[in-house]
């Protein structure tokens, strides 16, 4: 293929980018302006941890906790560092803009050098491509998504762009030469770096990369040549697959004394599905209802109605062609990849304590349906490639261009059915009503109080009344104050100390009905001074400590 092809995508790659970039900030003003990048109860948490590692009456990366895994975390700091950052939550957006415009432009890459070997026609792979980076860049879903601190949109880039990198990788054996053989190894580092900042974003990562150490083994191996850089850079590879997990267990066993306290501890899936009233969710024990659960999750990211199942025959029909076709099997292999998800989420499903509820099956309601969203890479890969594999069979350029129309026609119907009330916007409206209720009327009061209060408070549920008030963390005792390794208690730790004695410690303390300030304050010099409570939502009593025991 000439030089001047390349040059020109490499120009339409930058276009992407830019393109997708747009998209990014329009959508983010506007849900910023709206007031809606705070909706998810988990975005608001993951801004305020990243805050509590400088802001906290005992900062430090101890503050990063063990449940969430710290990468997102750590990529919001320099943002945070920003008080207007912090309290709109902007500074939490701004990593996953930035990973949002980076996906699509590892998808637009994955999909024109997978078929570019094999394909006669240059402006056929060029559609293709773009028709990928549209299907992924404009879903009305993932545009909301990265529009907030979720960790969604940071971990879908790594995911993509570890599996443009080895597809790179595996290649076609017989066809390199010595420089596209350097080239083969060096994506395959590049793939374990990838994976590594994936794993400490998510732990769906974990289970792929244990398929894709797999999978780059056997590649390897099948490679005749000893000193083939396929072969030396599979060390590396496993090497960087392995750090990430590896140091979080670490991490764990070091400070929790329990390697897998992000899986077992207090604030684990596990612990608090036991702890939910529910005995059970859809798909508990059940792997076929599990994945029924997050196929119909992955539907509603994609479509309303019956244009659901059109999308998962599309898919269909583009994968059929990667297992079949001799000329590009090798090129497509790799992206069967994408559909890892479909092994994972149903087995957390089903034997990891972690729901999926969606509106249109029983309970009828919304919990963790964003987990669909892991399945857009797939969908938009294989959608594209179905649309340029009929294409292909048609001689006549004319209908090819028309088969290509067809394909953006189908994505922008699929996409204006739900264009108004994305199912993500939803379920972060409807989950959000009684804590944002709750947390307006807790933001009034404790922007009355001094400004030199100091409050005793558990952050785990509505540090959102802190954020929009502007009240610095350090002021606040909370959960994170206390010795993590000092087991099975820290009686000598602030947290503890402030619990036991408030009026020695605190001015104010807020208690949210069965926390842990509401189970574990002693009450005796405690003042009750309001009482908020909203629908759904546990009673908030605001007390002063007693001047005279201070």
């Amino acid at each position: 293929m000439s030089s001047q092809p390349i040059r020109r995508w490499d120009r339409e790659t930058a276009l992407v980018a830019w393109l997708t970039a747009c998209v990014s900030i329009l959508s983010f003003l506007l849900y910023l302006q709206r007031g809606e990048i705070l909706l998810y109860g988990d975005a608001v948490a993951h801004i305020n941890i990243a805050r509590r590692v400088f802001d906290s009456r005992t900062p430090g990366l101890l503050q990063l906790g063990t449940v969430w895994l710290p990468l997102p975390h750590l990529l919001m700091i320099p943002f945070l560092l920003s008080d207007w950052m912090w309290r709109t939550g902007v500074g939490g957006s701004i990593p996953s803009m930035a990973a949002y415009v980076l996906g699509t432009v590892g998808i637009f890459r994955l999909v024109r050098a997978g078929i570019s070997s094999a394909a006669p026609s240059v402006p056929m792979i060029r559609l293709a491509a773009w028709l990928a980076a549209i299907i992924y860049a404009t879903n009305p879903n993932l545009i909301y998504l990265q529009a907030t601190a979720m960790t969604e949109p940071l971990y879908l880039a790594l995911f993509i762009w570890a599996i443009v990198y080895f597809n790179e990788f595996v290649g076609e054996p017989g066809k390199l030469d010595d420089t596209q053989r350097s080239i083969a190894s060096s994506s395959l580092v590049k793939c374990g770096v990838c994976l590594a900042a994936a794993c400490l974003t998510r732990y769906d990562a974990w289970f792929l990369t244990v398929a894709m150490c797999v999978a780059a083994v056997v590649v390897a191996f099948r490679t005749k040549s000893t000193g083939h850089p396929r072969k030396i850079g599979l060390g590396k590879f496993l090497v960087l697959a392995a750090v990430a997990p590896v140091l979080w267990l670490a991490y764990n066993g070091i400070v929790y004394r329990n390697p897998l306290e992000f899986a077992t501890g207090p604030y684990s899936a596990k612990a608090i599905e036991e702890r939910s009233p529910a005995a059970s969710h859809p798909g508990a024990h059940d792997l076929q209802t599990a994945l029924s659960y997050f196929l119909k999750s992955a539907e509603l990211n994609l479509a309303a109605g019956n244009w659901q199942k059109l999308w998962l025959l599309l898919a269909l029909t583009g994968v059929i062609p990667s297992r079949g076709w001799k000329r590009t099997r090798a090129q497509m292999r790799p992206m069967l990849l994408l559909w890892i998800p479909l092994l994972f989420y149903p087995l957390s499903v089903a034997y990891s304590g972690v729901p999926i509820y969606v509106p249109v099956w029983w309970p009828f309601s919304y919990y963790n349906v964003r987990y669909g969203m892991e399945l857009l890479p797939a969908f938009a890969v294989f959608v594209a490639l179905a649309v340029y594999f009929a294409a292909q069979r048609v001689q006549r350029g004319a209908v090819r261009f028309v088969a290509a129309a067809a394909g953006l026609m189908f994505v922008a119907a699929s996409y204006a059915s739900i264009w108004l009330a994305p199912v993500c916007f939803r379920e972060a409206v409807i989950n959000s009503r009684g804590r944002i209720s709750v947390e307006r009327e807790l933001t009034d009061f404790v922007e009355a109080l001094p400004p030199d209060s100091t409050l005793l408070m558990y952050l785990g549920s509505h540090v959102g009344a802190l954020q929009c008030a502007g009240v610095p963390l350090r002021r606040v005792i909370n959960e994170g104050n206390h010795r993590t390794w000092k087991q099975p208690a820290d009686l000598d730790g602030l947290w503890e100390r402030a619990l036991a004695n408030p009026a020695k410690y605190a001015d104010f303390v807020i208690a949210f009905e069965g926390d842990a300030v509401s189970t574990g304050v002693q009450k005796p010099d405690l003042i009750p001074l309001a009482v908020i409570h909203a629908s759904g939502e546990p009673k908030a009593t605001i007390y002063r400590t007693h001047p005279l025991a201070r």
